[in-house]
């Protein structure tokens, strides 16, 4: 069970606490990846406050547990302050973010013995194929728990997603959710102009997956659709969901821009967005 189980009001204050995180903490070292950070908040949020069946008592392999890989390992910072939320480690540890000899790199390792990150990534194009190697040994252990992964939508112009998109299909690796962020922007601009990715849903549904759809900015919306996904696994397909966010979410001036993909707040933009991701009862580490 999730050890938190927040109702929508909690998960919207915990959410706006943890957006405050990854605005300052990409100030701090004026470095990091905010705008799809910001973006994939509540997907976080929801993940390690209310769906999935997780203890804080890390360890490595997760037997009798859900799992969760992050594929687009830029966006550490919304992972690191959502772990340290949750109790995996001491929230104070966030202010050591990219530092030298921090545990909290800029793009997640497993060297530095962080509970909660159990691969490094970054490396864009792997984490689907570690996440499915995972959810196979779950069947051969008899775990009838879940993995989920998390992808960026420009992250879907390297081969190897759609080589591990046909292998999970055909071997039928029905104990995996994995997500996509489909908030239409990359490194160089929008993903239509870079390398416009067509039907996203034609396509997986083409290579046997169960496709759903979702608003991963509406946890009014969201959750409903994480329980579907849940539903849905068990059945002989994997399932993803493409899951529509907006890049910066939460801070008027770096929304629905590639911008702010590695670009850190100066002073005056970080108390703007801090005025706007307000909290009942902030505890800004």
């Amino acid at each position: 069970m999730n050890p938190h189980n927040l109702s929508i009001e909690e998960l919207k204050q915990t959410a706006a606490q943890v957006r405050r995180d990854i605005v300052r903490m990409v100030h701090a070292v004026n470095s990091g990846h905010p705008g799809g950070s910001l973006g994939c908040t509540d997907y976080f949020v929801s993940l390690y406050f209310r769906v999935m069946n997780y203890s804080t008592d890390f360890t490595m392999d997760g037997e009798g547990e859900d799992l969760f890989f992050l594929s687009n390992g830029h966006i550490s910072p919304v992972w690191y302050s959502t772990l340290a939320r949750a109790g995996f480690f001491e929230v104070k540890e966030l202010a050591t973010f990219r530092k030298l000899d921090s545990r909290l790199q800029g793009h997640p390792t497993t060297h530095e013995g962080l509970p909660g990150i159990r691969i490094a990534s970054g490396s864009l194009g792997q984490g689907l194929s570690v996440a499915i190697g995972a959810a196979q040994a779950k069947k051969l252990n008899k775990d009838n728990n879940l993995v989920y992964v998390l992808m960026g939508d420009g992250e879907l112009e390297e081969g190897q997603i759609w080589e591990a998109a046909m292998y999970a299909p055909h071997h039928k690796v029905d104990n995996i959710i994995a997500t996509v962020d489909r908030n239409g922007q990359q490194i160089d601009g929008s993903t239509a102009e870079v390398a416009g990715l067509g039907d996203l849903r034609a396509k997986f549904e083409a290579f046997g997956w169960h496709v759903l759809e979702a608003d991963g900015n509406n946890f009014e919306l969201l959750l409903p659709a994480l329980d579907d996904a849940r539903a849905a696994t068990g059945k002989g397909k994997p399932v993803i969901i493409l899951m529509d966010t907006e890049m910066g979410f939460g801070v008027d001036y770096m929304m629905g821009s590639h911008k702010w993909h590695g670009v850190a707040p100066n002073d005056e933009q970080l108390e703007k967005a801090l005025q706007q991701l307000a909290v009942e009862q902030a505890s800004d580490y």
